[in-house]
């Protein structure tokens, strides 16, 4: 059967994004064919306003649509500690938790020399600046705990050793709900490595 060239447009466009595959990307697809021609230019304004509207923040390299951001220009936060993450879903998660009242820092990625990805391709020469002033005293690296977040936050902390501030790294260990039986070797040590006074 042969798909409407519009059709197969917005199947395609769908397929490109991350996560999501061609039965996903159809099933999309043939649901805004019938959902409300409201949703569709929802839909289509929402994405042509991401791209008009935000910018990255010359503070923080979060993704914003004011410069500086939200957070960065808030007084209440506290600027002594900032904490360091791969991309700007990490800030979202962990503002969503309610437990960081510091600054953050996104790096927009990890150092991965599979894929060419070098410590000049991130952020971090922005944040070497931002500990000069001498105000910030902590920092925290929250990099993912895979090998290319590992050794991200290893070469982070060797650049930043000279400067004084102090670093720390976020614990692991087992998740909230998950059953000991199932935990691999790597994530157990950790938790008992990082255990804390009860």
């Amino acid at each position: 059967m042969k798909v409407p060239k519009s059709v197969a447009n917005l199947i395609e466009a769908f397929e490109s994004l991350p996560g999501i595959g061609p039965k996903t990307a159809a099933r999309l697809t043939y649901y805004l064919l019938h959902a409300p021609d409201q949703l569709a230019e929802k839909l289509s304004t929402a994405a042509k306003d991401l791209k008009l509207k935000t910018k990255i923040c010359s503070i923080c390299q979060n993704i914003t649509e004011t410069d500086p951001c939200e957070i960065c220009d808030d007084p209440a936060r506290d600027k002594s500690v900032i904490c360091v993450v791969e991309d700007p879903l990490d800030v979202w998660a962990i503002e969503r938790s309610g437990s960081f009242s510091g600054l953050y820092h996104v790096l927009h990625g990890v150092i991965a020399p599979l894929d060419n990805i070098g410590p000049e391709d991130l952020k971090i020469n922005e944040l070497l600046k931002r500990l000069k002033d001498g105000e910030v005293n902590e920092l925290i690296l929250a990099t993912n705990p895979s090998m290319e977040g590992e050794a991200t936050a290893m070469y982070i902390q060797r650049l930043v050793k000279p400067l004084g501030v102090e670093t720390s790294r976020i614990a692991r260990g087992i998740p909230i709900g998950a059953e000991i039986e199932y935990a691999d070797e790597v994530t157990l040590r950790r938790a008992l490595e990082g255990r804390k006074d009860f």
